[in-house]
């Protein structure tokens, strides 16, 4: 009778044990679900509290790419396309890390928007990029992957752009007139797509005020 009521507590450990070791795993569980919302919530704040993904991959100090100049004060956002059809936003970064051994040319942006709505930021908000010719000293630039030739962006760039160009406009206190394209600085077909359609470029507007009124 003993040993049969040893071998039944034996069990009933055995049991409880199992559970512990079970609910261990599901708050660890937990806890790494709720360590990887803070990061993301932490990279959403940045865009007025949407779930969008912003990678800093700032690019190595050097005079071709990160000239590290000040930027001491924002007075627009200038949008621009890569016209590298079919690269992502990780390509065209690294394209400017590039420069810095190649001195092929002088170019960047503040931030590049893939094809999947990725952000990654290159220069800090308080340093110039190479982008905007003569506007490189009071604006921050946003350069946007395309899939075609024709430079339209896909869904998730646009609604990047979007978020990202509202935010910065509350940040810097930016009205829609401060809102341009590379073509409104030099003349040159960049956003090739939001040149040759005016439209397309009024609404876009359109929705970063609609979009800005919400946050």
């Amino acid at each position: 009778m003993l040993n049969r009521l040893s071998r039944d507590n034996l069990v009933k450990i055995a049991a409880a044990s199992v559970v512990c070791i079970a609910m261990v795993g599901i708050l660890a569980l937990i806890c790494l679900v709720i360590s990887k919302n803070i990061k993301e919530d932490e990279h959403a704040e940045v865009l007025g509290g949407q779930d969008s993904s912003l990678i800093e991959d700032f690019l190595t100090p050097n005079e071709y790419s990160r000239p590290g100049k000040p930027l001491k004060k924002v007075k627009g956002i200038v949008v621009h396309y890569t016209a590298n059809p079919g690269t992502d936003a990780k390509a065209n970064r690294d394209y400017f890390e590039g420069l810095s051994v190649s001195g092929s040319t002088y170019a960047s942006s503040h931030f590049i928007i893939g094809l999947d709505g990725t952000i990654i930021q290159c220069i800090p908000l308080d340093e110039i990029a190479y982008a905007s010719n003569d506007r490189n000293d009071d604006t921050i630039s946003i350069e946007c992957c395309h899939v075609k030739k024709n430079g339209k962006f896909t869904y998730e760039t646009y609604n990047s752009l979007v978020r990202l160009t509202a935010w910065l406009c509350g940040e810097y206190d930016i009205s829609e007139k401060g809102i341009i394209r590379h073509y409104d600085v030099t003349g040159k077909l960049c956003p090739k797509y939001y040149v040759k359609h005016e439209d397309k470029w009024s609404q876009f507007k359109e929705d970063v005020k609609n979009y800005s009124g919400s946050i």
